[in-house]
């Protein structure tokens, strides 16, 4: 009995791993274009602007700050995601399991800065808010390839 519990914690340990380099790694792939920019001006959206100001600032900022960047980032999420699903009901396949992956991770994110912000109330909240306004980066760049790649067809 212990040793089966010893293998499936293991084996939990090695999937979080796995799971999270593998989010890691598709945050971190460039396309040839880079869309973001374009789909945040076009569609209002401040995840450029969160980003700029938690690069910019180098200490941990107040719990006020990241709760109002956190709520903008959150519209944004909820705003890219319904278009990204959207798409996809017109596109054969829907969202592609590298989507589907870095929206458990960013729920993720999400509750570790909830806990961040609660226990520790330092850099690894910003570091999750971080991580949460790569996602929505990823997701507008995708949102800017479908429909360059719908506009061609």
């Amino acid at each position: 009995m212990f040793v089966s519990l010893t293998i499936i914690g293991f084996s939990l340990l090695l999937f979080l791993y796995w799971f999270r380099y593998t989010c890691l790694l598709i945050l971190s792939t460039r396309t040839t274009k880079d869309y973001t920019a374009q789909v945040a001006k076009a569609n209002q959206l401040e995840f450029p602007l969160i980003q700029a100001h938690l690069r910019d600032v180098a200490g941990a900022a107040d719990q006020g700050s990241l709760e109002a960047l956190r709520h903008s980032l959150e519209r944004d999420y909820r705003l890219l995601t319904g278009l990204l699903s959207h798409a996809a009901q017109f596109q054969v396949g829907g969202l592609s399991a590298e989507q589907r992956m870095l929206m458990v991770d960013y729920q993720a994110m999400r509750l570790w800065y909830r806990v961040s912000m609660r226990f520790a109330k330092g850099s690894n909240a910003r570091n999750a808010l971080e991580e949460m306004a790569d996602i929505v980066a990823h997701f507008a760049n995708a949102m800017g390839e479908r429909s360059v790649s719908a506009s061609r067809a």
